[in-house]
């Protein structure tokens, strides 16, 4: 298992917990010394660790340290290796290196996660699985241990799982905004937000993100499990995909477009909501409900 981080460590412990021999890789020792806590073998380089396995996961940031494993790993795996990638990366990318590792005998699974530290930690984690379905099968028990039922669900061929979470991704962002900019308008007319939301709830604009997040944006939680810089990594691979599917992407632009500015505006820091901040930053206000109406 190559990344043990916030994600990693608690995919790795439920893994040694199930029973399952566990390589850890990362490049921090102070993650490595965790994961060695947590009943995982330590001590081995990526390529080491890759020629003792059955399986091949991998938990990295985002596309770029992606590549840059794949760049120096690809070479060094041996034939009949499965590797499964659960990196948030562009469709276009895993499908490069998938094509790379069949080189090498090598079948490669894109499973992006879906579900934060909790989701982890409980096994509840949803997997976008794209690849080849017979591989996809040898490595479900193992990934049936860090997912809730039915939650490995295999999209399509080798791409399709990448793409699949990406637009989940982006359909997150976008109503965060969205809820965001109208949540300001309406406290620009007098309303207050807390019976907004209640109103929003009761209607047809009810929503996942405003029954169970809200709560946390008004008590100034933006949900620091995520970099702005990643959520703007994963948004322009978006807009990419769609230049090169010919494919609509108007509104889509905008929520890329406010959440770079949002980076410009306050750098590479961790909050999935950053976008909402940037709006308040605008309006010169925060999205806070009176003290009568707080849940």
């Amino acid at each position: 298992m190559v990344g043990v981080g916030r994600m990693g460590l608690p995919i790795c412990g439920r893994l040694v917990r199930a029973g399952h021999a566990v390589s850890a890789v990362d490049l921090d020792p102070g993650r490595l010394e965790q994961a060695a806590a947590a009943g995982a073998r330590v001590g081995m380089t990526a390529a080491e660790a890759s020629a003792q396995a059955d399986f091949l996961l991998t938990v990295l940031p985002g596309a770029p340290e992606l590549r840059d494993l794949a760049d120096g790993l690809i070479g060094h795996l041996p034939p009949d290796l499965i590797w499964v990638d659960m990196t948030s990366a562009a469709p276009d990318l895993g499908e490069e290196l998938a094509s790379r590792a069949a080189s090498r005998g090598v079948q490669m699974i894109g499973a992006p996660l879906g579900g934060g530290v909790p989701a982890a930690q409980d096994g509840t984690l949803t997997f976008f699985a794209g690849g080849e379905a017979d591989a996809l099968e040898l490595v479900r028990p193992v990934l049936e241990v860090l997912a809730r039922p039915e939650g490995v669900l295999h999209l399509g061929p080798m791409g399709a799982g990448y793409t699949a979470k990406l637009l989940v991704n982006l359909l997150w962002f976008g109503q965060a905004v969205a809820v965001g900019e109208a949540l300001l308008l309406g406290q620009s007319a007098g309303l207050d937000v807390g019976r907004l939301r209640q109103v929003f709830l009761d209607g047809p604009a009810a929503s996942g993100f405003i029954e169970s997040y809200l709560p946390a944006l008004f008590a100034g939680d933006y949900l620091a499990s995520f970099g702005l810089d990643r959520v703007v990594e994963e948004l322009e691979s978006l807009r990419t995909l769609a230049a090169r599917k010919n494919s609509p992407f108007e509104v889509s632009g905008l929520v890329a477009d406010l959440h770079a500015r949002a980076l410009g505006r306050f750098g590479p820091v961790d909050g999935e909501l950053m976008g909402v901040a940037y709006l308040e930053a605008l309006a010169g206000r925060q999205i806070r409900p009176t003290l009568a109406d707080r849940d």
